[in-house]
């Protein structure tokens, strides 16, 4: 009762210390509070690495004083004896929304001009934002974080790629926001989301967000100089706010990437929110030297009672289960800074146990205080005051009793700014545990839980649960339940002392009125033992287990990465696509990533010898026009995208790579969608299985960009048919629109004289200077000459119609021009533009001069292109070698690619298909597929990673089932459908 009076003293004159000592009082004599409290005996964490024992925090107007062994307590000091009790700083979250509502979505329909005036061209772009002006303290919020150990936490408004600034916020119910605002603004926050509050339709995609945060950065140079007239009140707050801590949101390791590679042009270091999967790239990330913040949403285990829906799960999603928790003892294991966050979960009150999570995978206790304490009010600036309880800190520090991160341990106070929040009373006994007792010869069981703060109790006897209400204070509980007989609304009453948290002592009112002795006993189990024995009974390692980590961390991944060697195949049909044809019997030496000799009863002493007798080998296919292997496909927010690239998208995670090995594809072209005219910049890549998505990329790869014509750039399918261009005719003056305006940008930009970077211009400029390559989206022959004519007019030629469906009307003229065609062997009629198409537009296009290729567009068909350039020998009598050539060598020819790729030639790049078969043949099957001498697909090991799948999966079950077993919660099984791209898939980005 004393150190009740005691706290309630300290509350009541912590009502002066939060008044500011300017502001006049009406309302009695101001009065200031000298008064120190001193908290003696306890177990003091001064900070993650500094622990004293039996020691003593002296604290006054919220702030620490003095912290040690020995600490000289002034006279007018208010002691609280914590013996047996532990001190902890109080958690930091820097990552949250606290006290600010949620944006509400603004209208329908698109917008492509921004909404405001005096500020960016992008509603998107909004560093001006002050969270501050919006927010409004929330006490149920504060209350529940107090009971996770939060004291502090930093707050901002998300929505936009560019939010503005953030501000830290101390947890006191008790104060005004004239103490509870430590710093109102501490942190610039960024996303690749737009806001909800704009319809503006730019960026629809991740690579539209990147791109715009790159002009972006450029334009708040170019403002910052003094080279803008007019207001631009975004550009001025960006500027600003330079040099805050830049947050930004990615949400996953993909993403992550992504946002460090925008930072890294501007020679910013993000600190970056991840999304739980970066210990799939470790490496990665620490390459990207930035601190993590790091959520700890751990998935639920599947619900596999159903084996049916069951075998629908992938093995990805199953490690996800396994892996995350494992992720911040990897993090901390390679000396990647993080800090923890409760963003990202459904409800805070499973971060507790995903920490515990955590920790029971291996995260040490001291990394974790780490990053819930040192690490955030590091990020912040502000060590001197938060993280620790130094003196000068505030007095923000929890009261526990015992280690913080066990499970059975109770947080009794949570400290903020010198004022207490009581989670459970530290001064009532703990009497939470089983209770067996017997009453008018019936035996019951009785469970109490949150006995310090909430009590709740379940009574049982024999098969039935009792309803049960329990009352408990000052040492006795009042417990009512109800009777057995259910056909009767009758109750016994209990009241009993539990002074001796062992027993329960007193008696019981029965509903006659009788009373009767009571006495419950707790149940002292031997669950420790049990679990000792259980141990020893079971072969498993105490290590818990984690799924093998893949490159890529999914079916069919490397647990190496593979490495190039040399190989020799002997006796094979060599087809070189070169002047010697193909050669019969015949040997292939592939050696440092390149071929290296071809001929008969070639050696090489430290070759692996592989025999080809009765097989195949060719030059890799390459796909000129594919959609696989990226995350966003169309920038359709405007009609130019030629600023965005689809290099900044690639996903390394994507099965098609695999599947396409599978069919012998070792390059693709990833090409920007077709939902505008001009669009986004290609990715040229090779199919390096298992290798990070900026390894994928050529080097020194040649420039290309995506123009399209046609009904999908003047929306001929839109709902809203709003955006310019409606129609053919306005598609030419696009063009000639922006050519015009790259034009007289050039001739700035070569004069010397100061101008705006213009990333959309610059890609432009490429072209007419004959640096950059355009593929182009074309059916209709009144377009594809109008195309040709408007590159004339500009000194630049067209390098690839593709599609290129009414190619057989102008072969004549496209071979004048240049221009070559990839085009399908036999799709038709899929829409009205492409009515006229035919079978023998590749044969016709070919004969006439035009160097041909026959590409997919499709995930599915590009498995299978040996058997596309097949056709072309049926539809036109091609012959089998030119026909081979149409998906081999024609489009290295069409990509710039035929000095490295396309042929079997001393020299070029070892990209090798051994096939089971003659390469045209629908029975042909790729055996062995080869990427700079490494084997990225091999199918005997593809029949042994079928059989790894199916074991891993089944662990992975037993396990899940274990969960569900032990009473955890479980998620249900969702089949999920893969998402196809193509020319017209559209981002859900939001």
């Amino acid at each position: 009762m004393i150190k009740v009076l005691l706290r309630l003293l300290i509350f009541m004159c912590s009502f002066s210390l939060f008044a500011q000592d300017y502001f006049p009082s009406n309302s009695g004599v101001i009065a200031n509070n000298s008064n120190y409290t001193a908290f003696t005996n306890a177990t003091i964490h001064v900070s993650p690495t500094e622990i004293i024992d039996n020691g003593t925090l002296l604290i006054k107007d919220g702030k620490v004083v003095s912290v040690g062994k020995s600490v000289n307590i002034p006279k007018n000091t208010t002691k609280i004896d914590l013996s047996g009790k532990t001190i902890y700083p109080s958690f930091i979250d820097i990552y949250t929304t606290f006290g600010v509502e949620k944006p509400k979505r603004g209208g329908n329909g698109p917008q492509y001009g921004a909404s405001r005036s005096g500020y960016y061209w992008n509603d998107h772009i909004m560093p001006e934002q002050d969270v501050m002006a919006s927010f409004k303290y929330d006490e149920k919020s504060a209350s529940e974080l107090h009971k996770l150990g939060f004291g502090v936490v930093n707050t901002h408004m998300p929505d936009g790629v560019v939010r503005g600034t953030g501000a830290l916020i101390a947890l006191n119910n008790n104060a005004d926001n004239s103490m509870r605002v430590v710093d109102g603004e501490t942190t610039q926050h960024l996303s690749f989301r737009k806001s909800v509050t704009s319809r503006q339709s730019y960026p629809s995609s991740i690579m539209g967000s990147m791109a715009l945060l790159r002009q972006m950065y450029n334009d708040a140079k170019w403002y910052e100089a003094g080279n803008i007239d007019t207001k631009d009140l975004s550009l001025e707050a960006l500027n600003k706010n330079k040099n805050l801590l830049q947050i930004f949101e990615a949400g996953s390791r993909a993403n992550l990437m992504r946002a460090d590679k925008v930072g890294d042009a501007f020679n910013i270091q993000y600190t970056i929110v991840g999304g739980g999967d970066e210990y799939e790239r470790i490496d990665e990330i620490k390459g990207t030297n930035a601190t993590i913040i790091l959520p700890i949403d751990f998935q639920l285990a599947y619900d596999v009672d159903d084996a049916f829906l069951a075998s629908t799960l992938s093995l990805s999603d199953m490690r996800s289960w396994n892996q995350q928790p494992h992720n911040p003892r990897l993090l901390a294991e390679n000396d990647i800074k993080f800090a923890l966050t409760t963003h990202g979960l459904k409800s805070n009150k499973t971060f507790s146990s995903n920490l515990l999570k955590a920790i029971e995978m291996g995260l040490s206790k001291q990394k974790a205080l780490e990053a819930l304490t040192t690490i955030p009010a590091s990020l912040l600036g502000k060590s001197d005051v938060l993280g620790t309880l130094k003196s000068g800190s505030y007095a923000n520090f929890l009261i526990t009793d015992g280690d913080i991160f066990e499970k059975k341990t109770k947080l009794y106070e949570n400290w903020v700014q010198g004022t207490a929040n009581v989670i459970a009373d530290m001064n009532t006994t703990d009497i939470d545990g089983d209770y067996d007792f017997k009453l008018a010869g019936d035996d019951y069981k009785l469970t109490i839980s949150k006995s310090t703060s909430k009590p709740t109790a379940k009574l049982v006897s024999g098969d039935q649960t009792l309803g049960a209400k329990l009352n408990y204070k000052d040492d006795w509980i009042n417990l009512t339940f109800k009777t057995a007989d259910s056909t009767k609304k009758e109750f016994v009453r209990i009241v009993a002392n539990a002074s001796n948290n062992n027993s329960l002592n007193g008696k019981a009112i029965l509903p006659n009125g009788n009373e009767l002795s009571f006495y419950a006993t707790k149940n002292k189990t031997e669950a420790s033992d049990k679990k000792g024995d259980k141990k020893k009974a079971n072969d498993n390692s105490d290590e818990p287990f984690m799924s093998p980590i893949t490159y890529p961390n999914l079916a069919y991944g490397f647990t190496e990465k593979p490495k190039s060697e040399t190989l020799l195949f002997k006796n094979a049909t060599v087809w070189t696509n070169e002047k010697e044809g193909v050669l019969e019997n015949t040997d292939i030496l592939i050696k440092d990533g390149k071929i290296s000799k071809i001929g008969k009863d070639l050696s090489s002493k430290n070759a692996k010898i592989i025999d080809a007798t009765g097989k195949h080998v060719t030059a890799g296919i390459i796909d000129e026009h594919s959609h696989i292997a990226a995350s966003s496909i169309n920038e359709g927010g405007q009609n130019s995208s030629a600023e965005v690239t689809i290099e900044d998208v690639l996903d390394d995670e994507s099965i098609d790579i695999y599947r396409n090995l599978a069919g012998g594809v070792t390059s693709i072209q990833i090409l920007h969608g077709s939902a505008n005219p001009i669009g986004g910049r290609s990715a040229i890549i090779k199919l390096k299985w298992g290798e990070a998505a900026d390894d994928l990329i050529y080097d020194n790869s040649p420039k290309f960009i995506k123009f399209a014509l046609g009904e999908n750039v003047k929306q001929s399918r839109s709902r809203t048919n709003s955006r310019f261009p409606q129609s053919r005719m306005g598609v030419e003056q696009v063009f000639v629109d922006y050519f015009t305006r790259a034009k007289a940008y050039d001739q700035l930009k070569k004069s010397g004289k100061p101008f705006r970077h213009d990333a959309e211009m610059e890609t432009l400029v490429e072209i007419l200077n004959g640096e950059r390559f355009i593929s182009c989206h074309s059916y209709v022959q009144s377009e594809i000459n109008m195309l040709m004519k408007v590159a004339e007019q500009f000194d630049f030629r067209i390098n690839t119609f593709t599609h290129i469906l009414e190619g057989y009307k102008v072969a004549d003229k496209m071979k004048a021009h240049g221009v070559g065609g990839s085009t399908f062997s036999d799709w038709w009629a899929y829409k009205y533009e492409v009515n006229d198409a035919i079978p023998y537009n590749a044969a016709i296009m070919h004969n006439a001069g035009v160097t041909v290729a026959i590409n997919s567009d499709d995930p599915e068909m590009s498995r299978r292109l040996n058997q596309e350039a097949a056709k072309s020998v049926k539809y036109g009598g091609i012959s089998e070698e030119e026909a081979w050539k149409f998906v081999t060598l024609n489009p290295a020819k069409l990509l710039h690619l035929d000095n490295r790729v396309g042929s079997l030639k001393a020299g070029k790049d070892a990209d090798v298909v051994l096939w089971s078969d003659h390469p045209l043949s629908i029975y042909a099957k790729a055996e062995k597929t080869i990427i700079e001498g490494v084997t990225y697909f091999d199918l005997a090991r593809d029949k042994q990673m079928r059989e790894a799948i199916k074991r891993e999966k089944s662990e992975l079950t037993n396990l899940m089932l274990q969960d569900k077993n032990k009473g955890l919660k479980t998620q249900p099984v969702v089949k999920k459908e893969e998402k196809l791209m193509h020319c017209d898939t559209m981002d859900s980005h939001q």
